[in-house]
């Protein structure tokens, strides 16, 4: 039954994904990987006040630009956010669990669920799961009793952290990020802080563009700003 199937290997590396096709009863031939890379741009800052997420909006799969107006900044509560980065199934998926389970402890009259507690709980459901993993790498950002800024990966290893960035174009983001962060930075100058972390990434990662979602979260809610970079001739 076996001998007539083809068989799909998945592989994680980094922010791109490696498929794999192999021919029943032949051996794997390198020269026939057939890669498909995808990737993004995540940046989380925390700061006394509250936190600010910012995502791009481009979505790719390999060299094609499969949206250009993707939505990567989600909220679980108005004081409570994701951003996203990885297969989009799974992170639908992942989003609506952690929006269920906020919300379960709303209508059954339990406490409000901590950020620290969803993020740990998250990191539980992926590390559960790292043998047939969700692919994903997920910044959970928010403030609570104090503003609490993780970041997750497919394995389920969880940091929290003071600015991070994620995705494919992290490393031009995160150097922008460190050249200006400070301790005291305010809320309005981490929201600035991390529109130009993005735009650096648009300008020379293929796969992060189109725009920047920008978000402030505080303990009352959250602000949202779009940004788009000027045309130039």
């Amino acid at each position: 039954m076996w001998q007539n199937r083809s068989w799909k290997l998945l592989v994680l590396l980094s922010s791109s994904f490696i498929f794999v096709l192999m021919e029943p009863n032949k051996l794997m031939d390198l020269n026939k990987l057939k890669i498909l890379k995808t990737g993004t741009t995540t940046v989380g800052i925390k700061v006394k006040d509250g936190v600010v997420l910012a995502a791009d909006r481009r979505a790719s799969a390999g060299s094609f630009v499969a949206n250009k107006f993707v939505r990567k900044v989600l909220y679980i509560a108005p004081n409570i956010g994701i951003t996203t980065a990885g297969s989009v199934a799974d992170l639908q998926y992942i989003y609506d669990i952690l929006k269920n389970l906020y919300h379960y402890n709303l209508i059954t009259g339990m406490r409000p669920i901590t950020i620290k507690a969803l993020a740990t709980y998250l990191a539980n459901v992926l590390s559960f799961s790292k043998y047939l993993p969700y692919l994903v790498q997920i910044l959970i950002g928010g403030v609570d009793e104090q503003p609490r800024l993780y970041n997750l990966d497919y394995l389920g290893d969880i940091t929290e952290e003071d600015y991070t960035a994620t995705g494919s174009g992290s490393v031009e983001a995160i150097g922008v990020i460190e050249d200006s962060y400070r301790p005291d930075i305010s809320l309005d100058e981490a929201a600035d802080l991390a529109r130009r972390a993005i735009f650096a990434s648009i300008k020379r990662d293929p796969y992060t563009g189109t725009g920047v979602i920008v978000a402030k979260i505080m303990k009352n809610g959250h602000e949202e700003k779009e940004y788009y970079p000027e045309k130039k001739i």
